[in-house]
């Protein structure tokens, strides 16, 4: 049986294992019946010691186990151990986890850090939408959940980082971040 959980350095190796256009072949040749390395050096025209080799890699991740017969080897596939693998190593729970030590934030933080003095301010808006959509984010963050506030008190909190507050505070209206009244008295920020 196979575990549950996976980690990185046993999903690369699984990988690896079947990222090889002979390995991929054999596993075929396997799916269809018991064979030994002579016979699947032959249908391949591979040494033997190449096919060897290509079973010991797929052995180590369990794909492929041996047993004696007579005075050969003869090797079969392990079907159930490669169902549950392929279905664990892609399914929606596990992929997410490959990159569980990746700085997700990376990009926003140095958009943040291009666009920024050392004081916080702007050195200027950004024009391309994806980079000006983190520096929108970035500044919601200076608003509080539930809290209402006027125009001027939106612009304060704008001028902390750039002089141009109208285009800032449209942009935030713009992309959602934050919602206004019918009559534009009152701002709040949206909820996620």
């Amino acid at each position: 049986m196979v575990d549950s959980e996976f980690s990185s350095e046993e999903v690369l190796a699984f990988f690896k294992a079947m990222a090889d256009a002979n390995r991929l072949k054999i596993l075929g040749l396997l799916a269809q019946e018991e064979l030994t390395v002579e016979q699947i050096s032959e249908m391949l025209k591979l040494r033997p010691s190449t096919v060897s080799h290509h079973l010991s890699k797929l052995a180590e991740v369990g794909l492929v186990s041996a047993r004696s017969s007579s005075y050969y080897n003869v090797y079969y596939l392990e079907n159930q151990v490669l169902e549950t693998k392929a279905k664990l190593l892609l399914s929606e729970e596990t992929l997410p986890t490959m990159a569980s030590d990746v700085n997700m934030d990376a990009y926003d933080q140095k958009v943040i850090r291009d666009y920024s003095t050392p004081d916080g301010n702007l050195k200027t808006i950004p024009s391309q939408r994806k980079k000006l959509d983190v520096i929108l984010r970035h500044i919601s963050r200076e608003f509080e959940p539930g809290i209402t506030y006027s125009e001027n008190e939106v612009n304060q909190i704008l001028k902390n980082f750039h002089e141009d507050t109208a285009s800032l505070r449209r942009e935030l209206i713009g992309t959602g971040f934050l919602k206004r009244s019918t009559g534009g008295r009152e701002y709040w920020l949206a909820e996620k």
